[in-house]
């Protein structure tokens, strides 16, 4: 715990510095960043409660070059950076008799959840909530200190950030369940394309990737927007033989009419998957077992043609979620997370995202220095 405070300390007082390499795909307003990319996943989640602008400002302390907010709404239409619109987890509000009266339950994606949601509550109102560390094997120490911020704010964090510390800082947001958004009548798309232009982060230029695990409000994007797309492709665990198990189908209950037809496929061992993605989006982004499974013993298996594929559709390619702790870790590594890095960088990967962005950063030089071949 001690260790653990001092460094977040150490890397609150100090600044690392990315050294020039372009990335392909990204313009030229971030051509200076590093290969991979390293997004600070909710931002230097590992040591500080999510989704924070402590959390973010430490992500780009450790040498992040993207920070990572989830995009929810709340009542009163404003986007709030939250993993999920349940709130539960990652607040203090299951604590505050003041709101007891809105714990609802409510169905996201075809699940039924239990607890407080961003929706029911206006901006003022969260702004009275603090964050938690919602992971407990996690340092607790920071629970109650940080607010939730709105999308404006880490905008400007990012922005103010990259003046100070002399490089580009992007940011990566993701609209979370967009379709049940939709139906609330609290869309999120619009809202996020006016920050960034606010910003003046409108173009293929800009240091921005817009995520979404659904292809239809990317299709929808698409068609308004020339920032950059990434799909991401999600998981119900492993099937026996260790591949991916596509995620279960949930069906929309009708209240949004506005994204196009256009299904994400569930077989990505099939070119046309891919195609099918590069229709609309730059990037991909799956869960890492994707690109590399592992067995019931938790043992590697070889490398799949994720990566091919994708390149023989004109897809980058960023994994998620690179964790240090050893439970998170595959056997082979021997509770190494730098062993991991390695391993996804050899596969030729244009990013990943980590919640601990110092590791990463240190384990991307190691191999930078070992490969100088692979510089970009």
């Amino acid at each position: 715990m001690e260790n653990r405070s001092l460094l977040v300390l150490l890397w609150m007082c100090s600044t690392l510095c990315g050294c020039a390499a372009p990335v392909s795909h990204l313009g030229p307003a971030a051509k200076s960043m590093k290969a991979p990319l390293i997004i600070a996943h909710r931002g230097a989640s590992g040591y500080l409660p999510e989704h924070t602008l402590e959390a973010y400002r430490l992500g780009i302390e450790q040498g992040a070059d993207f920070i990572e907010p989830d995009l929810v709404s709340t009542r009163d239409g404003h986007l709030v950076a939250r993993h999920e619109p349940n709130i539960t987890a990652t607040t203090d509000v299951a604590q505050r008799a003041e709101f007891a009266d809105r714990r609802r339950t409510r169905i996201v994606d075809g699940k039924s959840e239990d607890g407080w949601f961003t929706v029911d509550f206006t901006l003022a109102e969260l702004r009275t909530l603090r964050a938690v560390q919602a992971r407990p094997e996690r340092s607790q120490q920071y629970n109650g200190q940080f607010l939730i911020p709105t999308f404006d704010e880490i905008i400007a964090l990012a922005q103010r950030e990259a003046a100070r510390v002399g490089r580009p800082i992007g940011v990566y947001p993701e609209t979370k369940h967009p379709t049940w958004h939709c139906e609330l009548g609290l869309p999120l798309e619009e809202r996020m394309l006016a920050a960034l232009s606010a910003a003046g982060w409108v173009g293929r230029e800009s240091p921005v990737f817009l995520q979404s695990f659904e292809a239809g409000n990317l299709r929808w994007l698409r068609e308004r927007s020339s920032l950059r797309l990434v799909q991401l492709i999600d998981a119900d665990g492993l099937e026996p033989d260790g591949t991916p198990r596509p995620p279960a189908a949930w069906t929309s209950n009708g209240g949004c009419a506005r994204y196009p037809q256009g299904n994400l496929p569930r077989d990505f061992s099939d070119p046309a998957s891919f195609s099918t993605v590069a229709e609309y989006a730059d990037v991909i982004a799956p869960w890492k077992r994707y690109l590399i499974g592992t067995d019931m013993q938790n043992r590697l298996l070889s490398p799949t043609r994720f990566v091919a594929l994708a390149r023989g559709a004109g897809l980058g390619v960023h994994t998620w979620t690179f964790r240090n702790e050893p439970a998170m870790l595959a056997a082979d590594y021997a509770d190494d997370p730098a062993r991991e890095y390695a391993q996804f960088f050899a596969l030729g990967i244009d990013g990943l995202f980590s919640d601990f962005p110092d590791t990463a950063v240190a384990a991307r030089g190691a191999w930078r220095e070992r490969n100088p071949e692979t510089s970009r």
